[in-house]
């Protein structure tokens, strides 16, 4: 699930920024990228990331801004003073000779590097900031999760409405194959002297009967989709992206079954729009923790 988030947080007189960007991914995978001031805490940006949200690929940016950042401060007291004694040495030198500011540039240590604050002191700013991008994060995968979960239950209903039609389309498709095995089985003996044996024919019907029977099929089916829906109503819990997927490869497991057994065209019909309606719950439940 994707999502985003900012935080900051204050060390000394300084800000440190953490931006976190979640796009969807079957596993955890974290990037981060932090200014050269904060790359001996990466580690603990990222680990605090890990912990914090459990699945997708992760992009993590930090840097570090106000007083106490790392680029040089010049030393004005100093430059000040070099200036005005290269200004006394012109006057005494050569009066009218320009004396140019860039000469200052080599004057060494003109200028003085901000010290930066305590180590500890920046990686707790930075793991507290990096807390509050990740619950920025988590609000929009919740606000997704709650427009998701309506397409799933939506879905759910359709595969019960095609197994109800499977189901119940039954019966009649059992009284097809009779009249079907008696026109048959008259034809064949049309102008024969043996007579149709009406047992025979009754048992023909029955193992085909048999072999088109999908009662247990669509009884998994039912189940499949309760374990479903109940886990898709539960707060929280672990894994539930990986329980969906494993359910819906059973119930379409079962749909190729049933596709299989299907003896007419109408029921044909609803096992691929079954199979299609499962493929969709598939493709969305990728997008699930």
């Amino acid at each position: 699930m994707t999502g985003f988030g900012v935080g900051e947080a204050p060390v000394g007189r300084a800000l440190v920024h953490v931006e976190v960007r979640a796009m969807n991914h079957r596993h955890l995978e974290v990037r981060v990228k932090v200014a050269p001031e904060l790359g001996e805490h990466a580690g603990a940006l990222e680990d605090c990331v890990r912990t914090a949200l459990g699945r997708g690929r992760i992009e993590v940016s930090a840097r570090f801004t106000g007083e106490g950042q790392s680029s040089p401060a010049l030393d004005v007291v100093r430059a000040r003073a070099v200036y005005e004694q290269l200004l006394a040495l012109r006057d005494a030198l050569a009066p009218r000779e320009p004396v140019p500011l860039s000469l200052l540039a080599a004057v060494p240590d003109l200028f003085v590097a901000r010290p930066l604050p305590e180590p500890a002191a920046m990686r707790a700013a930075l793991v507290r900031a990096a807390a509050e991008a990740c619950r920025g994060v988590g609000q929009m995968r919740d606000a997704e999760g709650a427009v998701l979960g309506e397409e799933l239950a939506q879905r759910l209903g359709r595969v019960e409405a095609h197994v109800q039609f499977v189901e119940a389309r039954g019966p009649a498709v059992v009284e097809a194959v009779r009249a079907r095995l008696h026109t048959r089985i008259a034809a064949l003996l049309e102008g024969s002297p043996a007579p149709l044996d009406p047992g025979r024919l009754e048992l023909e019907v029955v193992l085909a009967a048999d072999r088109m029977d999908v009662t247990e099929e669509c009884t998994r089916l039912r189940s499949h989709v309760a374990q479903f829906r109940a886990s898709l109503g539960a707060e929280g819990g672990e894994a539930r992206g990986r329980r969906f997927d494993f359910l819906l490869q059973e119930m379409a497991r079962e749909a190729n079954t049933l596709g299989a057994k299907s003896a007419d065209a109408e029921t044909a019909q609803r096992v691929v729009e079954l199979k299609a309606d499962l493929e969709r719950l598939r493709e969305q439940v990728q997008n699930i923790l």
